[in-house]
């Protein structure tokens, strides 16, 4: 009863549709920001965790242009490096994520969603890091060496669980996008 009533109200107001769309949606982001510095129970392995925006710019990016994709890992990002050190900058490997992710109409290769965007996050997490790799070699302040070694750690361990943990983000968020898409081809 009280999801019909939200729907009939969905529909009837455009402008509350948009509103509380665009509520979830930064309330999505917020929350992935603020768990992105804890290190739960079983939320870490070898010191490193999920990449949780990067979860969140692949779910926004899966069914989105790669403009939007961009446009989301810029806007991150930007957050993600507020919270951080700007340098390396995260902008550079969330807006490709996003792009590459936009890019890659899954609808065509996979169809089950839990499992593409698994893998699409496991990817997309291996292809970030090796971008923060990069930008760290360019500094200079480390052996190559160095570099390319923790890489790996950091990449493989950053990938597992992000993907893992990527279904509690894309689930719920895939879901509510698709209800508010329902709504708005009915009206």
């Amino acid at each position: 009863m009280k999801n019909e009533s939200l729907t009939a109200v969905l529909q009837e107001r455009p402008l509350t549709r948009v509103v509380a769309n665009c509520a979830v949606t930064a309330g999505s982001v917020l929350l992935c920001l603020l768990i992105s510095p804890s290190r739960l129970p079983g939320m870490e392995l070898a010191g490193i965790g999920p990449n949780w925006l990067l979860i969140w710019v692949v779910s926004w990016s899966v069914k989105r242009t790669a403009f939007q994709g961009a446009l989301a890992g810029l806007i991150l990002g930007l957050i993600q490096d507020g919270m951080t050190a700007y340098s390396p900058t995260h902008v550079l490997s969330l807006m490709l994520v996003g792009i590459l992710t936009a890019r890659l109409r899954k609808e065509r290769y996979l169809k089950e969603d839990f499992i593409s965007i698994a893998l699409i996050v496991f990817a997309m997490a291996v292809i970030a890091e090796t971008v923060t790799a990069i930008q760290y070699s360019f500094q200079g302040d480390r052996t190559l060496v160095e570099i390319w070694t923790y890489h790996q750690l950091i990449a493989l361990g950053s990938a597992v669980l992000s993907s893992l943990w990527a279904p509690i983000v894309y689930y719920p968020l895939n879901r509510w996008w698709q209800h508010i898409q329902t709504i708005e081809q009915q009206s």
